[in-house]
């Protein structure tokens, strides 16, 4: 198949489906579903505007890899909440949506729609396998602008951010990019290494900030081209930059690995098709009582089948 395949970073769009939708929203026994019912919406949504003929559910398996945490120990450091010895660390994660994701995954699994995630692994990495493995045009939907970096205009591969919901999403091109930070997919991993992200604990070079590192990049292609100028008298740049960037060497030599997202991850075999009919009625009956999914559930099914 080499039909449009669609790329859910799904803890990114359940986590927005909890904030955007009430807690009040629960099952017959008031435990809340918002994140549950949520996300079903969103799906039914990007299904119905978009018209993918494939669609995977993408997880995190291992939120902060370790690989990543060797390399820096910084990484998403502020986000953990309990450190486990030989077991990836638990997320900071609101109380009531935590006990939802199980439920999450369950509905998809009996919808049978594709869900992987791999062990020491993001579910970015995932994305970036799926997508560099892809045929055809790929659909990747997420909040995290990190996978700006995987647009590719050549190949059909865009990042459709939701800016209300998933009824208004920012697609995202290299015209788009180029517009908004003066590169291209290719460009955007080495703009956001060198700007930093405090969000993923990623500290940057200091005072190098967004508009300097596109003028970088600008000037000499890439953070090779970066780099190698650092040790060129007759490269432009100001006494400072050359400073600042001689003293990031270190920091600069190990955050391409930890910010460009793998691509070689050992994906299972899974059937991406979009489901017509659910794999497992009677589980997905079970499941719709006993967590009150509703209208939310009907109208991704009744989508599903047309």
């Amino acid at each position: 198949m080499t039909g449009r395949l669609m790329l859910l970073d799904t803890a990114s769009l359940y986590f927005r489906a909890y904030f955007g939708v009430p807690d009040s929203v629960r099952a017959p026994d008031g435990t809340p579903v918002n994140a549950v019912r949520g996300l079903l919406d969103f799906i039914d949504r990007l299904v119905k505007d978009h018209r993918p003929e494939k669609l995977v559910a993408c997880m995190d398996a291992d939120w902060r890899p370790q690989w990543r945490v060797d390399l820096i120990p910084s990484y998403k450091a502020h986000r953990v909440a309990e450190e486990h010895e030989g077991a990836p660390d638990a997320e900071e994660v609101p109380d009531t949506l935590s006990p939802q994701v199980p439920v999450i995954e369950e509905v998809l699994d009996a919808l049978g729609i594709a869900r992987v995630g791999v062990a020491g692994y993001e579910a970015d990495d995932v994305i970036g396998t799926f997508t560099a493995r892809a045929a055809g045009p790929v659909d990747i939907v997420t909040g995290d602008r990190d996978l700006y970096q995987l647009v590719d205009d050549a190949r059909d591969i865009r990042v459709l951010y939701p800016l209300k919901g998933v009824g208004t999403l920012q697609l995202t091109d290299e015209a788009w990019l180029r517009e908004k930070y003066g590169v291209d997919g290719r460009g955007y991993a080495d703009l956001a290494l060198l700007r930093g992200d405090p969000s993923d604990g990623l500290p940057g070079v200091p005072g190098v900030g967004e508009k300097t590192a596109a003028k970088l990049l600008a000037e000499f292609g890439d953070l090779a081209g970066i780099v190698a100028a650092v040790d060129d008298p007759k490269a432009k740049l100001t006494p400072a930059q050359r400073k600042r960037l001689t003293e990031a060497a270190p920091y600069l030599a190990v955050a391409p690995k930890v910010v460009r997202v793998a691509d070689d991850v050992p994906l299972p075999a899974v059937d991406t098709a979009l489901p017509h009919t659910p794999r497992d009625a009677a589980a997905l009956d079970a499941l719709a009582a006993r967590w009150g999914l509703g209208s939310s559930l009907q109208r991704l099914l009744t989508t599903l089948e047309a």
